[in-house]
């Protein structure tokens, strides 16, 4: 099986990452193949211009009815707000895959 070697972000959220602020993705079954301990090229979802790498630490599976407010506060935003962009994003998805990670200077 190939693992990814890319990934994307909503350009909102590259100011988060880049600071740190940010240390958490929340992907569906699609993106839950990344390699933990390896690096991926991290561009923009609406223009693909890179801006940084990452070191995947984990990519551990979650239900959607099992985010809590620790999810939230590594995702930068409230919970309320995690779960509204996670249905905007998955629409009825319940089984989601959180993949941590660490910025590569």
């Amino acid at each position: 099986m190939a693992h990814p070697t890319e990934m994307t972000f909503f350009e909102r959220f590259e100011s988060d990452i880049l600071s740190g602020k940010k240390t958490i993705t929340i992907r569906d079954e699609s993106e839950r193949d990344y390699k933990v301990g390896s690096v991926v090229d991290v561009n923009t979802l609406e223009e693909g211009r890179w801006f940084c790498k990452l070191e995947i630490l984990s990519v551990e599976p979650i239900l959607f009815g099992e985010l809590n407010d620790f999810h939230a506060q590594q995702e930068n935003m409230t919970l309320d707000v995690l779960k509204g962009v996670i249905q905007d994003i998955y629409p009825g998805v319940e089984q989601l895959y959180v993949v941590s990670y660490r910025l590569v200077d």
